[in-house]
């Protein structure tokens, strides 16, 4: 029996969630990824091929650049806050393939709490 290659996985519920998941220049895909080190979100529209706005806890705004739930709260302001001085109100939310849970739920909140809807 195989090994289950964890980031093979990800991959996979990744790609059967894009297939459903795509953003307009009306309402762009908010779009989150992270790693051991950070976190990153982007703004993107799908139908042009074009990153609007982006915020990663590499920023000097965040002053942590552990991976983290608070630092994700902090990268969720700050990405509704860009969002919201492009015009962007409102978004889809593309977790990624990670579960909706600890980071990615931590972020998507404060991110509702900052203005985006989604």
């Amino acid at each position: 029996m195989a090994k289950v290659n964890r980031k093979d996985v990800r991959r996979k519920i990744h790609r059967r969630i894009r297939k459903k998941v795509s953003g307009t220049a009306a309402r762009p895909r908010l779009a989150v990824n992270y790693t051991n080190q950070h976190i990153y979100t982007q703004v993107i529209d799908d139908e042009s091929g074009n990153t609007l706005v982006s915020a990663s806890s590499l920023d000097k705004s965040v002053e942590s650049s552990a991976s983290n739930k608070v630092t994700a709260a902090k990268v969720g302001e700050l990405i509704a806050a860009r969002a919201k001085d492009k015009g962007i109100a409102s978004v889809v939310f593309d977790r990624g393939g990670h579960l909706y849970h600890g980071k990615i739920a931590s972020l998507a909140d404060a991110a509702r709490e900052a203005g985006l809807k989604f």
